[in-house]
């Protein structure tokens, strides 16, 4: 068993989080922003959550992300490994992404602490 920082973050809002693993979502993985009727919820809404995780791709990099935590704790200092992953804002992708995370993680029997940074702030008008 791992102990696991998770941070999720919006990089139009500050810098990254300093982390062991950063995960970039915001080129490769459609953002709900462009969607009207999706813009002004967060990843605590349902049609967020699964249209971040019906996006293909996604389930792969949730995998290939606990194989490197996996990888990051069998190093020879091992301890908690940091994980910081980012959107655009922070509202959407990158908390989806950090519960999916966290969920298989626990699931796998880590001890996993999740923290949004940025869920709660405005939305970012482009």
């Amino acid at each position: 068993m791992v102990a696991v920082d998770i941070v999720s973050f919006g990089y139009l809002h500050d810098a990254p989080p300093t982390a062991h693993l950063t995960i970039d979502l915001r080129h490769h993985f459609r953002d709900p922003h462009v969607s009207p009727e999706l813009r002004y919820m967060t990843a605590c809404d349902e049609p967020v959550r699964t249209a971040v995780l019906s996006t293909p791709g996604i389930t792969d990099l949730v995998n290939a992300t606990v194989t490197a935590i996996a990888a990051f704790a069998s190093g020879p200092s091992a301890g908690t490994v940091s994980v910081a992953d980012g959107c655009a804002g922070g509202r959407h992708r990158a908390p989806v992404f950090a519960s999916a995370l966290a969920e298989r993680l626990r699931a796998a029997g880590h001890d996993v602490t999740v923290r949004h940074r940025d869920l709660a702030k405005d939305v970012v008008q482009r």
